[in-house]
């Protein structure tokens, strides 16, 4: 699994979250999509790794920037971040 963590400028409210996972799920294959507009990132989880220009693109076509683009092995913690 990666996860990839995207930053994006431009978030004000619930709505602009639900703007940028629509985005990013319309685009690439992912498992989970969350996006905070008080941090002003978008985590996105998927089994391979996503386009990064892809990405950058549809964010960018519904209005917002995106500032950084990083991605990094994830593995899903037990239940409470037990048995690991």
């Amino acid at each position: 699994m990666i996860k990839t963590t995207i930053g994006v400028q431009g978030m004000a409210c619930n709505m602009c979250e639900n703007h940028v996972n629509d985005a990013v799920r319309n685009t690439v294959k992912c498992k989970k999509v969350t996006s905070d507009h008080k941090k002003g990132i978008t985590e996105v989880i998927s089994a391979e790794p996503i386009d990064e220009e892809a990405v950058r693109n549809a964010i960018t076509k519904d209005g917002y920037e995106v500032t950084s683009f990083e991605s990094a092995p994830y593995e899903k913690k037990g239940l409470f971040g037990f048995g690991r």
